[in-house]
């Protein structure tokens, strides 16, 4: 398919139009919508022009419905592609975990048929005994740094500590929830 050749460009127009015009020192006419150039290099395309240079044969315009058209089918298929090796990564991962959950119950049942173990659970959990045996059960088993301290005098001067209140704050109002309540005896 031969190519039609591009007519004149308007900026090229100009310019032969402004070298007669400034060897007689006077202004330049340019033609009815175009503008003169702003400076030496500073060349305006004419969009016209340029748009008219683009040619589309009828296998150009086959095989961009075809990219289009596969774009369209594909992108919707790669989405569910990606979405379903998510699901899988997720499942395999929650396989993982049950497997693991499944050991640790065969090691616990495992245990389980040790008599020495039954008994020291007999023991601890449900308080069981020997015929013969005294056991002392020790109701108050704080810990005496749990305990509550007696308050120490107040001093006269103003300390300042450089820290931040909210993670002390948090600390304490944590501690106070999870802590045992311990009675000090008078």
């Amino acid at each position: 398919m031969a190519r039609r050749p591009a007519p004149p460009s308007a900026s090229a127009g100009t310019s032969r139009a402004t070298a007669p015009t400034a060897q007689r020192g006077g202004r330049a006419s340019t033609p009815r919508g175009t503008a003169a150039p702003r400076g030496a290099g500073d060349r305006r395309v004419d969009v016209r022009e340029w748009a008219s240079g683009i040619r589309l044969s009828a296998f150009s315009v086959i095989m961009l419905s075809l990219v289009v058209l596969g774009a369209w089918v594909l992108v919707p298929t790669l989405g569910t592609y990606i979405d379903q090796r998510q699901k899988i990564g997720a499942l395999e991962h929650s396989i993982q975990v049950s497997e693991d959950e499944i050991t640790a119950l065969q090691k616990e049942r495992e245990r389980w048929n040790d008599p020495a173990y039954i008994t020291t659970q007999a023991r601890e959990r449900l308080y069981y005994v020997k015929p013969g045996e005294v056991v002392y059960l020790i109701d108050n088993d704080l810990d005496p740094a749990a305990l509550p301290q007696e308050q120490g005098p107040v001093s006269d001067t103003l300390e300042e500590k450089p820290s931040d209140w909210m993670p002390q704050l948090l600390r304490t109002l944590t501690s106070a929830g999870l802590s045992d309540t311990a009675v000090v005896a008078r």
